[in-house]
């Protein structure tokens, strides 16, 4: 069976996915941990001067946090963990309300990489949040989390389909609105159903950023239970495993040697691409602003970056048993053979010698196990925001993931040792030990 240390990982990690079905649930989940540790939110109108500690930041779906430990030099290098807080999924529009043929349904767009078949025949719930009317007419924001069987993308019948396992694509546009009741449309239903599962007049929204998300729990799979499956492991695994990595590097008995932080963004499935993004400049503004704030000056924040490192941590993809013709035949990850190093020489992933060094250092250190990942040539390879925070910051930056199969599914699947593996590596190297 599984050895008690990685199984009481993922029992966490399961529970804090369980709560965060969207990218701001993500956010709060870990802001609570955070605050639990001793951490304090700052906010942007605040006054940063000589703020040590835990720090952290929320925008959103987004999160920047940080440990300064005491009389630590303005200097100080950073040692950063990016990650990404969205899934791909089924996102409500704007005029959701819609149906035919006497069935009531709910207008959704595609956000993201989905493989569509996966969210056929399943029980989805709603989350997200919405943004409603407030004190002088400044939005507050409520999340909402509706983890009820209220939809249904139902598949054709194969007797009215004869050729849905000869590989037809499911038409995007026509067929993807998922039912939730009988009779006609009704203008508003939606709103109100999830305005009254917030405790939230329905005349008090003003606007809402809503998904869906399979109500399945997460758990695990095999003989031994040598898997987990959940949802959204991409990339809540890695977000997870930074926030328990900054945790422990802030409270361990060794105080870091190195100004340790986790920066969670948002939009990485979309292309990183607004305020929330890695292409945003929020994550420099932050560190540049925290350097100020103890006194540093524009040559103190060249410092803390010249001796900066970041590790990009993403999911990766294991060999697939059905397809490995689909994989480079001499770079075959497997679950639980600990985390990917990802390599691409076109600069899809940030990764290089120096990166794989300090790494593979860490793991070495932490005791655990790493693979090597490269596509195959005559595949498109995947990217992530290694290679944007490597640009902005100009930081050395190796990209790096738990090696997973069904990525981008409703429900993926990874191994149970190579969660707790990440997070270890993380810690040694935010402690710098």
């Amino acid at each position: 069976m599984t050895p008690a240390p990685h199984r009481s990982h993922t029992d966490d990690l399961l529970s804090f996915i369980a709560a965060s079905p969207s990218p701001y649930h993500v956010v709060a989940g870990a802001a609570q941990r955070l605050e639990k540790a001793g951490f304090r939110e700052l906010r942007g109108t605040d006054d940063w001067t000589g703020a040590t500690g835990g720090l952290f930041v929320s925008r959103a779906g987004a999160l920047i946090a940080w440990y300064v430990p005491e009389d630590a030099p303005a200097h100080t290098p950073f040692r950063i963990v990016g990650t990404h807080t969205d899934s791909p999924n089924l996102r409500i529009k704007p005029a959701p309300d819609t149906g035919t043929s006497g069935w009531r349904q709910i207008g959704v767009e595609i956000y993201g990489g989905v493989p569509l078949n996966t969210w056929l025949d399943r029980d989805l719930g709603i989350s997200g949040r919405l943004a409603l009317r407030g004190p002088d007419g400044v939005p507050r924001n409520r999340l909402v989390q509706i983890d009820e069987p209220l939809l249904r993308v139902p598949q054709l019948a194969i007797h009215l389909d004869r050729s849905v396992n000869e590989g037809v694509a499911l038409d995007r546009q026509r067929h993807i609105a998922p039912i939730w009741a009988l009779g006609d449309p009704q203008e508003g239903e939606l709103l109100r159903r999830v305005a009254a599962a917030a405790g939230e007049d329905p005349a008090d929204v003003l606007g809402w950023d809503l998904m869906l998300h399979d109500i399945q729990p997460p758990g695990y799979l095999g003989v031994d239970r040598e898997f987990v499956v959940a949802s959204r492991l991409d990339n809540q695994v890695s977000v997870h495993a930074g926030v328990t990595a900054l945790v422990d590097a802030a409270t361990g008995a060794t105080q870091p040697g190195f100004i340790p932080v986790l920066a969670a963004f948002d939009h990485e499935e979309v292309g990183s691409g607004s305020e929330t993004g890695a292409q945003s400049p929020l994550l420099e503004r932050i560190l540049s602003r925290s350097v100020s704030a103890r006194g540093g000056s524009d040559e103190d924040w060249s410092r803390a970056l010249a001796g900066a490192f970041c590790v990009s941590a993403d999911m990766a993809h294991a060999v697939h048993p059905n397809y490995s013709e689909r994989h480079d035949p001499d770079h075959r990850p497997l679950p639980n053979g600990g985390p990917t190093i990802k390599v691409n020489v076109n600069q899809r992933y940030a990764t290089d010698s120096t990166g794989i060094a300090m790494f593979t250092a860490a793991a070495e250190r932490a005791g655990a196990p790493w693979q090597p990942f490269v596509s195959n040539n005559a595949m498109p390879c995947g990217t992530s925001i290694g290679p944007l925070t490597a640009a902005r910051l100009g930081v050395t930056t190796v990209d790096v993931g738990v090696p997973g199969l069904s990525m981008h599914s409703a429900r993926e699947l990874c191994g149970v040792r190579d969660p707790g593996y990440l997070a270890a590596i993380l810690t040694t190297i935010m402690v710098g030990d």
